[in-house]
């Protein structure tokens, strides 16, 4: 086992408070650090690894697709890029699709459709609305769309062209629609807000809305889609049918993919107007239809509803058991509020004790186990979360 000197880390850029672990390997719904020791991910890498840690269906593809073909250019086809796209639109409502290498790049893309749609059909509108404590990424546009606290000033000035509504909140979006509307953007679960989903009634009138007003629909499913909330696409669940839809985290299985989706009516890109030198590459597209056929079948996702509500179940007693506040989300994408400002203790005293967890606020915890974890690992962090909470409790 080695041990990484501090020089060893020094050069890479404080972007995130990290603790001093340098974890070496992974398997599964576990991670290995420095010092051999093991912990049960609870956020497998905020759920990009759907499948745990180095899954056999990701190796493979790697090993097999890298031996064959990398990258022959955005200026080329290549097979697997043409197999996946299928794959997504055989399996959506949408008809096009572009390969990006994350999130903000993908939601980035959106933003940019939207607003070419807007010239061509709309008299140049280009304004979307978006959601008060939604996240869409770290680009400048997509910090722009977010309604993250204190963004609008971080690195000002912000990108114009964004108003802001509140979730579930029908006639608050109704208000912000004017002449240069184009779109509405809609996280269907806010993530990074604590976990707050989009009721079905909610996203029902915002198809009808746009129906009415002849606006975009865009779904930035990168945290709920791909098997996240039991259903492939979480919009399917919502029972809507979104003219633009972004993927990422659980596409690529831990690797750098992801995709924007749009449907005939709203694809409008012309030769230039979108790219990147590793958009739509062999490797990573191989690997990500290996992902998707994996976690496309129906026994597949039956198996994440069924475990996801016994996670959800079993989450809810410790909530009653230590008089915490409410379970919140759908499937593997679940929030629990503690009711005080010890996430940070908790987070501090699961990770000692072998349990990796998430705090998106200091009062609130957000799991995003792996898609494949088992109703024992369930149990046995549940058992861990149990002891931090009595902990924490004896240190108040």
């Amino acid at each position: 086992m080695s041990s990484s000197p501090p020089h060893e880390l020094a050069a890479l850029m404080p972007i995130a408070q990290r603790p001093g672990l340098i974890f070496e390997s992974g398997a599964g719904n576990h991670l290995v650090d420095q010092h051999g020791r093991r912990y049960l991910d609870w956020v497998q890498g905020w759920g990009a690894c759907a499948l745990g840690h180095s899954p056999a269906v990701v190796v493979e593809a790697i090993a097999r697709q890298a031996a064959t073909l990398i990258n022959p250019s955005p200026a080329f086809f290549n097979r697997p890029a043409a197999q996946l796209a299928q794959f997504l639109t055989a399996n959506s409502v949408f008809d096009h699709v572009f390969f990006g290498s994350s999130g903000a790049e993908v939601n980035e893309g959106a933003i940019k459709l939207a607003r070419k749609w807007g010239q061509i059909h709309r008299n140049g509108a280009h304004e979307i609305i978006t959601f008060a404590n939604a996240f869409h990424g770290r680009t400048l546009a997509t910090m722009a769309a977010s309604g993250k606290p204190g963004w609008d000033t971080l690195f000002a000035p912000a990108m114009p062209g964004f108003r802001k509504a509140t979730l579930n909140n029908l006639a608050s979006v109704e208000a912000l629609i004017n002449p240069n509307t184009v779109a509405i953007m809609l996280e269907p679960i806010q993530g990074e807000a604590r976990v707050y989903p989009a009721s079905r009634a909610f996203a029902a009138g915002l198809a009808e809305l746009c129906r009415r007003e002849n606006l975009l629909l865009i779904v930035d499913e990168v945290q709920t889609g791909c098997g996240r909330t039991g259903e492939l696409f979480h919009y399917q669940a919502l029972g809507i049918a979104p003219d633009i839809m972004t993927l990422g985290k659980a596409i690529g299985g831990g690797t750098p993919l992801a995709a924007l989706l749009a449907n005939r009516r709203a694809s409008c890109f012309a030769p230039g107007d979108q790219g990147g030198t590793y958009c739509g590459n062999a490797l990573l597209c191989a690997v990500g239809l290996a992902v998707m056929q994996t976690i496309a079948t129906p026994p597949f996702l039956a198996t994440v509803r069924s475990n996801s509500t016994y996670f959800a179940t079993r989450l809810q007693a410790v909530s009653a058991d230590y008089g915490l506040g409410e379970v919140r989300g759908n499937g593997f994408l679940l929030a629990l509020e503690l009711g005080a400002d010890i996430a940070p203790q908790v987070v501090t005293r699961a990770r000692e004790a072998g349990l990796l967890l998430n705090a998106p606020r200091s009062h609130c915890l957000r799991f995003m186990p792996a898609l494949t974890i088992s109703r024992n690992d369930i149990d046995h962090g549940l058992k861990i979360l149990r002891t931090v909470l009595e902990q924490v409790r004896r240190e108040q």
